[in-house]
């Protein structure tokens, strides 16, 4: 009887064990809620939500960085005594960047299709052009004969493949955003989601913006819902979505890609590291001197050795070495892919050309405050919204022009983009992450990161730079309606730094410099809005989802 007992209470047991089992077995939310069980995406109305949105694609022209952390800044000797890259762990999220540097023959792009859209021979249209042609004048030397650069390095075809130069920070940016427009625009279209070739169909006020279109996509192409083509009309801006909405594409869908954009100071230098493949304990604590492994610029492969690196300044007078086998190839820039890549596949992150950054240039990188996708420069905005509670698209009447401290003037934005405005209190009351909308100066300048909380002075002044964090010059340059231009030059003496809110970091080494500068941690600085022969730039784009492409690592 007790065994029968016994046995009773064990298939009871085994009974409640799989009923339980059961119960709580994973369930697939797929198509129902996981939060009240309702169907998701039904005809008779519900939640509308693509459940085969994938992974995020690869951009044209960018290679994956996969995130984590290293140890940013030198850890070797400071020779230089700069003490402005004191080692310090950060940590980077996973994002995109450029295979190699921007190309002349990408920046042509640009320039064509500036040109073909708003005609620089058209009064009203000249200084958009104008203001993206980089300055072929930057090869120039007192006492050296580079006019055979200055007249062909741009658009000869034998450059073709050459990075960029004579680019200053803000045409970069403006690139980015031209880029990401422009690809975006191609997605929709390749998915049928805009009419074939309607980039062709446009106005210069009708130009596809990609937050334009996710905002108000009825004032994409400037609101015309049709275009004509062989006396026919069809849609340009087509209503075409998965569900049963037939609603226009949006972020929900995964489909448009997020903006190129500059890399991060930190992601740069990340990804310029290569530590995908590093599995010493020296290397991940900043022991890397070089985007390669080894402490020297050249190959110590048996098939290559000797070989150089990369394009590099190897000693007075010597741009490249002696001709012949011992030689790097190059005397300015380099052809890109020229070298060997990186463990991430990137190519020239060390010598070639230096390049552009986002970020605003500061002795230190605060890693007290911040260790996650490091970054200063963050000047927030929103949306411009008009009197009908619409947002306002910028049109050709309502440019914005900004002109430089060295007198060009560039177009802050284009027709057919959002118009953007700073953050208000709307944004920022009761917040503790933010206060304001500029937010370069944070913990560095601004009135709450002075010792004595001293007011500094807002009023430009020939005194104003003993108030002021950084004592650098301050030029005015004002246009008048003729377009003829008032430079006022700083005359102070007073002055002690360039160091301000408009110098940009800017990374790697060059053709132009010496070994010391081929370290990823060395960091300089430069106004962003001029130009040199010997800085580039590529472009980034973060990633959203996981942090691998192929999801979660599986365990041994």
């Amino acid at each position: 009887m007790l065994r029968k007992n016994l046995a009773l209470k064990l298939f009871v047991t085994v009974i409640a064990a799989t009923l339980f089992v059961g119960c709580n077995k994973s369930r697939d939310y797929k198509n129902s809620s996981r939060a009240t069980g309702w169907k998701m995406n039904a005809k008779e109305g519900g939640f509308q939500y693509n459940p085969e949105s994938k992974e995020q694609e690869t951009g044209p022209g960018l290679v994956f960085v996969e995130g984590g952390t290293f140890t940013m800044g030198r850890v070797q000797d400071d020779p230089m005594h700069d003490w402005n890259n004191s080692p310090n762990q950060q940590h980077v999220q996973s994002f995109y960047m450029d295979e190699t540097e921007v190309t002349n023959l990408m920046y042509l792009e640009y320039l064509d299709w500036l040109k073909k859209v708003f005609p620089p021979s058209d009064e009203n249209y000249r200084k958009i052009y104008e203001g993206a042609v980089p300055d072929t004048l930057v090869w120039r030397n007192r006492l050296g004969f580079n006019e055979v650069m200055t007249n062909n390095y741009l658009r000869h075809p034998a450059y073709a493949e050459y990075p960029v130069v004579g680019v200053s920070w803000v045409q970069a940016v403006e690139f980015s955003n031209w880029r990401t427009d422009r690809v975006n625009e191609m997605v929709l279209e390749t998915n049928g989601i805009t009419a074939r070739n309607a980039r062709y169909d446009v106005e210069p006020g009708e130009t596809f913006s990609t937050e334009t279109y996710l905002n108000a996509p009825t004032l994409t192409y400037g609101g015309n819902d049709s275009i004509t083509r062989g006396g026919k009309k069809s849609e340009s801006i087509a209503k075409r979505s998965k569900d049963s909405t037939n609603l226009y594409i949006g972020r929900e869908d995964g489909l448009l890609l997020p903006a190129y954009r500059l890399p991060t100071e930190t992601e740069w230098e990340y990804a310029a590291l290569g530590l995908v493949g590093i599995r010493n304990y020296n290397v991940y604590r900043g022991k890397k001197k070089y985007p390669w492994d080894g402490q020297y610029t050249r190959s110590g492969k048996r098939r290559s050795r000797g070989d150089q690196l990369a394009n590099f300044k190897q000693g007075d007078g010597d741009y490249g070495g002696i001709a012949g086998w011992s030689d790097d190839g190059a005397d300015i820039t380099a052809q890109v892919k020229s070298y060997e890549p990186n463990d991430f596949g990137l190519y020239d992150m060390a010598g070639n050309v230096a390049e552009w950054v986002a970020d605003v240039y500061r002795p230190i990188v605060d890693d007290e405050f911040n260790d996650f996708n490091y970054y200063r420069g963050n000047v927030y905005t929103k949306n411009s919204i008009g009197e009908d509670g619409k947002v306002r698209v910028v049109t050709m009447d309502s440019i914005i022009y900004d002109t430089l401290s060295n007198g060009k003037i560039v177009a802050r934005n284009l027709p057919g983009e959002i118009l953007q405005v700073p953050v208000d209190e709307n944004e920022t009351y009761l917040r503790t992450n933010f206060s304001q909308s500029d937010n370069r100066d944070y913990r560095d300048g601004d009135k709450r990161s002075s010792r004595y909380y001293q007011s500094f002075a807002d009023e430009d002044s020939e005194t104003e730079g003993t108030n002021r964090m950084y004592n650098s010059p301050i030029q005015k340059v004002y246009a008048d309606s003729t377009g003829a231009l008032d430079r006022q030059y700083d005359k102070s003496s007073n002055r002690t730094t360039l160091v301000d809110n408009e110098v940009r970091v800017y990374k790697g080494g060059s053709w132009r410099d010496r070994d010391y500068w081929l370290d990823p941690a060395q960091r300089r600085y430069f106004p962003q809005d001029m130009a040199t022969d010997y800085i580039g730039f590529r472009c980034a784009m973060s990633r959203v989802g996981s942090k691998s492409k192929k999801g979660k690592r599986p365990r041994n």
